[in-house]
């Protein structure tokens, strides 16, 4: 909305959340830190009328509003789900007046493939409405990298699929508003599989590295992966406590889920076991060790993100208060109720809170973690045995040549030993 709004397409969404709501209509981006990536403070787009959000999904079905872009969520409790795709294609396709509207519709979220045709188009025709004629029916994935204001709408390629040759034109037509690389696919089946395959991809080698960092012990495999990532054409990837968010640890179930053949994707079954294993070995090296108190870090999954699906902080707290060690969160992007709400768990204050504990893993590197002194971080340490740090390498540059507190980074030779 704010990028289409910015070059002069006035825009209107609508949300089932009144917080989402509210946030956009007083000018605020709904998820924090939005404005890094976006690159500029929306609210002058909304205080000018070129965007505003709504409740009341019917005012977005006139002749006014040409183009749909759907962007709902298509997963639910740790699988694919599609629910929300199917509410949302009956109203439009209730809505639509034959002969007359004639709208463009976009999926830009992540599909299962075959999902297109085998329920949106039927939703569609069942309402009488012939997609290509009465309705442009076309799949572009969103992508995006909050984290990184150099990866944004306008610089990303995109993939664009339409039902239609024509379909796929006008797609091109619209996107290029905001988006400099658009890559068209022959049509929408083989633009709504790119997005699960490409992060497949990513699925199966970040949990080779995984496996490589548990398989040789006595090596430290970040060092070992850097090097391999020498070469041209391997990419660098690095252990972790687990992958997190809405894209990775899904890919590989969307794919597995929409495969006409999915015995052959024995690769994938593999990355998705082994990944949904890592809190838990991770959960259980601490109990092990007979640590009793841990804090955590992060409940979100990444740095600076508040984005908690999948975050291997809920495994790992789960896990660990099931062995009977007692665990604790803190997230600067949550509330003390939202963290309870969300985990379970009670939230504690960073710095002085880590006083308590025995075992402090940090999940999420976010920018206040990073920013402390190491004296006065290291003077809230006296009970700490272990600090186990995800990807973030957030204190890798203190110095920890006591025995007390272990620092640890995911992948550290006998990191898990």
């Amino acid at each position: 909305m704010a990028n289409f709004a910015a070059q002069g397409v006035a825009c209107v969404g609508t949300d089932v959340s009144e917080r989402i709501v509210a946030s956009i209509n007083s000018g605020e981006t709904p998820v924090p830190n939005m404005e890094y990536w976006l690159g500029f403070n929306p609210k002058y787009l909304v205080d000018s009328g070129m965007m505003c959000a709504t409740l009341d999904w019917k005012t977005l079905f006139s002749p006014e509003f040409t183009v749909h872009m759907i962007a709902i969520p298509t997963e639910k409790e740790d699988k694919p789900w599609d629910g929300a795709l199917a509410d949302v294609m009956g109203k439009i396709s209730s809505n639509v007046i034959k002969a007359r509207d004639r709208p463009l519709v976009i999926i830009e979220s992540t599909l299962t493939p075959n999902k297109t045709n085998q329920l949106v188009i039927p939703i569609l025709e069942k309402a009488g409405l012939v997609v290509g004629e009465d309705i442009f029916l076309g799949v572009a994935p969103r992508r995006d990298w909050f984290i990184s204001p150099e990866k944004n709408l306008r610089a990303l390629p995109r993939i664009v699929g339409g039902t239609t040759p024509e379909t796929t034109d006008l797609m091109t037509e619209v996107l290029s508003i905001v988006c400099d690389h658009l890559v068209p696919a022959p049509d929408h089946r083989h633009a709504e599989i790119v997005k699960s395959v490409e992060n497949a991809y990513r699925h199966m080698e970040i949990t080779l590295a995984n496996q490589l960092s548990l398989a040789y012990p006595n090596l430290n495999m970040i060092e070992v992966l850097k090097l391999v990532g020498t070469k041209w054409n391997v990419n660098v990837y690095h252990p972790s406590l687990g992958t997190g968010g809405y894209c990775i640890p899904l890919s590989s179930k969307y794919v597995l889920e929409g495969a006409e053949r999915p015995e052959h994707l024995t690769l994938l079954k593999d990355t998705v076991a082994t990944d949904q294993r890592m809190p838990d070995i991770v959960a259980d090296w601490i109990a092990d060790h007979g640590l009793k108190n841990t804090g955590i870090l992060g409940l979100s999954y990444k740095g600076d993100l508040k984005v908690h699906v999948l975050s291997p902080a809920l495994r790992i707290s789960k896990r660990l208060m099931e062995r009977g060690v007692k665990v604790k969160i803190n997230d600067p992007y949550y509330t003390t109720e939202e963290i309870k709400r969300i985990a379970g768990t009670p939230a504690f204050d960073f710095p002085s809170g880590l006083s308590e504990f025995d075992c402090i893993v940090i999940v999420a590197g976010h920018r206040i973690y990073r920013a402390i002194p190491e004296s006065q971080l290291k003077s809230h340490l006296n009970q700490c045995k272990f600090i186990l740090d995800n990807l973030e390498e957030t204190w890798k540059n203190f110095s920890w040549h006591s025995e007390r507190p272990k620092y640890l980074v995911a992948g550290d030779q006998n990191w898990l030993s």
